[in-house]
């Protein structure tokens, strides 16, 4: 049975359905993490092509190979640096207002493995956005395309993918090489989802809110596999309940409802946080950007805490030094479909600025277009990833000022949105991309040069916080 062999893993997923956000959006959100401390990421756009002749797609990592269709929607994603190949694009939006993010990795249990392995050819996470988001028309087509692969293909990882549109918000779970669910978020309602199997009960016969893989159904009554009596539960099916889930992924789920729904009592630990809640509140983009970024604040848990050190370690945050980029995916209602797609971008991690970014745009600023592989303050990436240096050794010191650093930066982003919003509305239809594009650049040279200032005063204060002092006579 193959492994599943993943450099870009760990992540945590938030999906909002519009009935449960304050303005009507849709939103889809992941922290892009890895196994690796530095995996340079950057921010692209893809026009609109219509090609010729098909063209062959060939993963540069397993050699997973498909024939593309010949024209391909405009589309936004966040790639790894690498200049040969463009892969792991992590998320974007398309021109047809559809948002993807891949992958949630997640774990099929071995009874299931057992009976579909996972092929090693197959789709996997590095090329999913590539070959899925150019071209769609809807949430529900994404889902509809990439099972599609993977029945035919075969899946090399287990994952689950998020999508969206306008009206609707679905996650997928491929668990072994050919089966998958995916379910669609209610409207009224929110989900958390941490590197562990999350759907539960699914209905084949509620076409409305689930699509399955065409054999699924057959696949668990062939094998034996279903552990209820009169329900289908894919969680406990598919999934994993080990020791490295209450440890590695649940306490992620329980922050993220404990924020949402702090009056729900329940255990970190547990195998039975439901995947579908509703929210005591209406959800802002601020609320997942929160979550995003945590550490277990204000519990013993957090690691920056002032907790024991067995309950700071005990725990793995959502937020990590080896987060590479999360994202917020928002597709508004009440505006023109041009104006319709906003990309959060935050690179680095949790004391970086969530930067929107309209996805009908032509280019970003160079910052974040090209990424070197060795350290530069001229770089996006590099710029955000030298924050957490200066401030985690006096995290209690800096902590305020980075906080107001990113909540003054967001009030501005949000003014940006409402000028642009109205000038493009009033603009004549050829200059509407022109004016989406030079609004995000402006947004995003505005944290670039917050950052760099933030990061002089932080270096400057750092210094007099040496612990090679020593107080004496003045004049010693």
């Amino acid at each position: 049975m193959m492994q599943q062999k993943n450099s870009h893993a760990a992540c945590t997923t938030v999906l909002v359905g519009k009935g449960a956000t304050l303005d009507g959006s849709t939103m889809i959100a992941r922290n892009g993490d890895s196994y690796e401390v530095l995996v340079p990421k950057r921010v692209k756009v893809h026009p609109h092509q219509g090609l010729e002749k098909d063209e062959v797609y060939v993963s540069p990592s397993n050699r997973f190979t498909l024939t593309l269709p010949k024209e391909r929607y405009r589309y936004t994603g966040i790639p790894d640096r690498e200049d040969r190949y463009v892969t792991f694009e992590d998320a974007g939006i398309n021109e047809k207002n559809v948002g993807m993010s891949a992958t949630e990795s997640i774990y099929g249990n071995p009874r299931v493995l057992g009976y579909d392995p996972l092929v090693e050819n197959g789709i996997a996470e590095d090329c999913m956005v590539t070959v899925v988001l150019p071209y769609i028309t809807s949430a529900r087509d994404g889902v509809r395309r990439l099972g599609e692969i993977v029945e035919t293909y075969g899946a090399a990882e287990s994952n689950g993918v998020l999508f969206s549109d306008k009206d609707e918000v679905w996650y997928m779970e491929i668990a072994t090489g050919h089966q998958w669910v995916a379910q669609r978020i209610p409207d009224d309602s929110y989900a958390v989802v941490a590197n562990q199997t999350a759907i539960q009960e699914i209905d084949p016969d509620d076409k409305d809110n689930f699509m399955l893989a065409s054999h699924l159904i057959e696949f668990i009554d062939k094998y034996h596999l279903n552990t209820g009596f009169d329900t289908i539960n894919f969680r406990n099916i598919f999934g994993t309940q080990t020791v490295f889930d209450h440890h590695y992924n649940t306490p992620r789920v329980w922050y993220g409802q404990k924020y949402l729904n702090p009056e729900c009592e329940q255990d970190p630990m547990s195998d039975d946080l439901p995947f579908i809640r509703k929210a005591n509140r209406k959800i802002g983009v601020e609320d997942i950007a929160y979550i995003l970024d945590s550490h277990y604040q204000e519990t013993p848990y957090d690691p920056l805490g002032s907790g024991s050190e067995a309950e700071r370690t005990t725990f793995r945050a959502i937020s990590l030094n080896r987060t590479q980029d999360s994202h917020i995916l928002q597709i508004r209602p009440n505006v023109p479909d041009e104006l319709a797609g906003i990309q959060w971008v935050s690179l680095a991690g949790t004391f970086s600025p969530y930067v929107p970014f309209y996805t009908n745009i032509t280019s970003v600023p160079e910052a974040y277009a090209v990424t070197p592989m060795k350290l530069s303050l001229s770089s996006a990436y590099w710029l955000y990833k030298t924050i957490p240096v200066i401030v985690e050794p006096h995290y209690t010191a800096f902590l305020k000022q980075v906080l107001d650093y990113k909540d003054h930066l967001h009030s501005q982003f949000l003014g940006k949105i409402v000028q642009a919003d109205k000038e493009a509305e009033n603009a004549d239809q050829e200059k509407i991309t022109g004016i989406l594009t030079d609004a995000s650049n402006q947004n995003a040279e505005l944290a670039l040069r917050k950052t760099r200032e933030l990061l002089q005063e932080l270096t400057t204060a750092s210094m007099s916080l040496s612990k090679l002092t020593f107080s004496m006579d003045k004049n010693l």
